[in-house]
């Protein structure tokens, strides 16, 4: 990787390129995920899936099935036990009742969990659960999500609703330039390589769970709730997780294992299958997002509108924050922002990768492009014109912001100084070049965490804390971290994570886990070196020492901060078949101190192949006659494959955070912000026309016309 001029000697461990510490463990297949650990007596089962989009069920016929070889039980709404819903997680959130299975007979959505068939292996269980007839009583079912519609209304989320400063219309009347557009994202899935698999056990009264998570102490949380047990009666272990991107919370498999152990007092593992996770897990709703932005001769906002409109299911309210976008990167004297939801017999979505961020920076980075056109400045230079001192909204003093260093650092090696900035007339034979451009941001928070390090008698170190490894290289990062709060080499400490019991710690998610984990860890490893003695002897037993950040971390509420970036593409379009390659991709981010730059790019890179993704291939769509997706499954829904990933490349530039006891921020999610925009905006570039529906299909490139070779 090529180094960015301003970075920093490195001294230590936390710096260096570490490869992964259980790397090895996962290329030969001794890392064990959890759809393949053997438990003695383990039985299988299958979900059975509603194929009405609305109704209620009138009966299931269990009878039949039961007969079948090896079928153990059918759980469903007439005999399952009943669940405890009135509460509010540590997320802040009510549970999503698709997740509480069988409690009525109600059906709002198709793919909704109407049965459990448990049998003694899992092709006997397939079988039985496509043998179970489910009758139901239909009822008429609405799907179709679109801007305009009168139901729609603000809902807060995760942050306020609106936002609204100064007066819009006067700012926008007395602007020299104005752009108001639309912009359309489609439905999204998460798509990691691993399903959704847990498997659910009782050991001497207490409930164990063995799942594929994004945070032990989450679930453990959740099924402590809604079941109505003892904290220290329950159990998660999630060693390896084969991605995530924020849908592997608590889920209809691992209630409807639990409720199966407890039934049949064995072993009961339930593996999701790739079509239902289509159905169960959660996705990025579509967005209808308007954008207007006005502006003075020389580029300065005076006024800028954001308002995103989501769909929801009817059970379960989720927000995605779209409009969230201009509230951090964005000023203007007159300043409106909203996040509305429309309630439809869908699924409910959920938390996916840079949630908000992803689908709004399209938007406004679309809009600031055209913007840019229409003033005839360059795109990066009018980012730079209308960089806020303070939070557009909080007011708040940024705790560092780099973005403009970003810009400049990606432009000089991007090659952006020798772009002609007229559309369409790059020629390549039958191709037509472009270059874009975008700008990214996300927040960069904590959240307390529980760690615990102990001083082992043969002179390592172990360290234990309930995080999570879902492919960012968690395990390593934490080692790194502890070594240098110990002052001892990397080799000397070892990592467990993924276990309820090891205390509460943040989930990995929100680009927070790492910050969050490692704050704990150098606080107890912190302690625990203040405590030996040079020279002194460490009993057998070992010394440990436990941390606890929540008082710590409650001073970062007092600044704007985040993770920023500035993403560059170069795309080439097939004027006879509309065909739109990347050719390359640069993103420079200023993200924190960065602990291992080996996973640290992988994650910046990840991000930015989903950019691609997202601007040129995924799209769910639904059949409004069944309510279901067209083609639930990798083969119809369409993700960036190695062809599709050219030469991509992502650095950074030192950006330490002074209140970070390591001066991490977080990388998880903001590799992708702004990635389809520069996309997007390179297409433009090369061809001379807008898109502002994602994807850029072929289809719709030939059917919005523009330069012919």
């Amino acid at each position: 990787m090529t180094t960015a001029t301003s970075r920093a000697t490195t001294t230590g461990a936390v710096g260096t390129a570490h490869s992964r510490v259980e790397g090895r463990d996962k290329v030969t297949g001794a890392a064990r995920y959890a759809g393949e650990i053997p438990f003695a007596g383990l039985a299988h089962g299958r979900l059975v899936l509603s194929t009405v989009a609305r109704g209620r069920i009138v009966s299931v016929e269990s009878g039949p099935v039961l007969d079948m070889p090896g079928v153990l039980a059918v759980l469903h709404h007439g005999n399952a036990p009943r669940l405890e819903t009135g509460y509010v997680g540590m997320l802040g959130v009510p549970p999503d009742p698709t997740a509480a299975v069988f409690q009525d007979d109600r059906v709002p959505h198709a793919g909704w969990p109407v049965a459990l068939v448990v049998a003694e292996t899992s092709e006997q269980a397939r079988e039985a659960a496509e043998a179970l007839t489910v009758t139901y009583e239909r009822a008429p079912h609405d799907i179709a999500f679109s801007a305009g519609r009168s139901d729609a209304r603000p809902a807060d989320g995760h942050m306020p609703a609106s936002t609204e400063k100064g007066d819009l219309d006067a700012e926008l009347a007395a602007s020299a330039h104005v752009v108001d557009e639309e912009y359309v994202t489609p439905e999204e899935h998460h798509a990691m390589m691993e399903p959704h698999a847990a498997t659910a056990l009782w050991d001497g009264g207490r409930l164990e769970v063995v799942d594929s998570n994004q945070g032990t102490t989450w679930v453990a949380d959740e099924l402590v709730r809604m079941f109505s047990l003892d904290a220290s009666a329950v159990r998660v272990r999630s060693d390896h997780v084969g991605g995530g991107f924020g849908s592997k919370g608590l889920r209809a498999h691992q209630v409807s294992a639990v409720m199966a152990a407890t039934e049949l007092r064995r072993p009961v593992r339930v593996v999701l299958t790739r079509r239902q996770m289509f159905s169960l897990t959660g996705y990025r709703s579509p967005t209808a997002q308007r954008v207007r932005l006005g502006a003075g001769p020389d580029g300065r906002l005076r006024a800028l509108d954001h308002r995103s409109l989501n769909q929801t299911s009817t059970v379960w309210e989720f927000v995605e924050p779209a409009a969230g976008v201009g509230r951090t990167l964005y000023d203007a004297p007159a300043h409106r922002t909203e996040n509305q939801v429309v309630r439809l017999n869908v699924p409910s979505p959920t938390w996916m990768r840079a949630p908000g961020e992803a689908p709004g920076s399209f938007a406004m980075e679309a809009a600031l492009d055209e913007l840019a056109e229409r003033c005839g400045v360059d795109p990066i230079e009018l980012r730079l014109r209308n960089e806020p001192e303070l939070g557009p909204v909080s007011g708040l003093p940024f705790a560092g912001r780099n973005l403009a260093a970003c810009f400049r650092e990606g432009a000089r090696r991007f090659g952006w100084a020798g772009r002609d900035p007229r559309p369409g007339v790059r020629r390549e034979g039958h191709l037509l070049l472009g270059t874009g451009t975008a700008a990214a941001s996300f927040p960069a928070g904590a959240m307390p965490s529980t760690a615990a390090v102990t001083a082992e008698a043969d002179g390592t170190f172990t360290v234990r804390i309930s995080a999570a490894d879902i492919g960012t290289g968690a395990r390593t990062a934490l080692a790194l971290v502890a070594a240098d709060a110990l002052r001892v080499p990397a080799g000397r400490v070892r990592v467990h994570i993924g276990d309820s019991d090891f205390g509460p710690a943040m989930i990995a998610g929100g680009s927070m886990g790492t910050r969050s984990w490692a704050w704990a860890v150098t606080a107890a490893a912190g302690e625990l070196r203040d405590r030996l003695v040079p020279g002194g002897t460490v009993p057998p037993e070992g010394i440990t020492v436990r941390s606890d950040t929540t008082a710590a971390v409650g001073a970062l509420a007092q600044k704007e901060r985040h993770s920023y970036g500035a993403q560059f593409a170069e795309v080439a379009v097939d004027v006879a078949t509309g065909e739109v390659r990347v050719r390359r991709m640069l993103g420079i981010f200023a993200a924190g101190r960065i602990v291992n730059p080996l996973t640290a790019r992988s994650q910046l890179i990840g991000g930015m192949t989903w950019g691609i993704s997202m601007a040129l291939h995924e799209e769910a769509v639904r059949d409004s006659a069944s309510g279901d997706l067209y083609g639930g499954d990798l083969a119809s829904y369409h993700v960036a494959s190695h062809a599709d990933v050219p030469a991509v490349e992502a650095d950074w530039v030192d950006d330490h955070d002074p209140d970070d006891p390591v001066g991490i921020k977080g990388i998880g999610e903001v590799g992708i912000v702004g990635a389809a925009a520069a996309v997007a905006n390179a297409v433009w570039h090369a061809t001379g026309v807008r898109h502002r529906r994602l994807p850029i299909r072929p289809d719709r490139v030939l059917e919005a016309g523009g330069p012919r070779v």
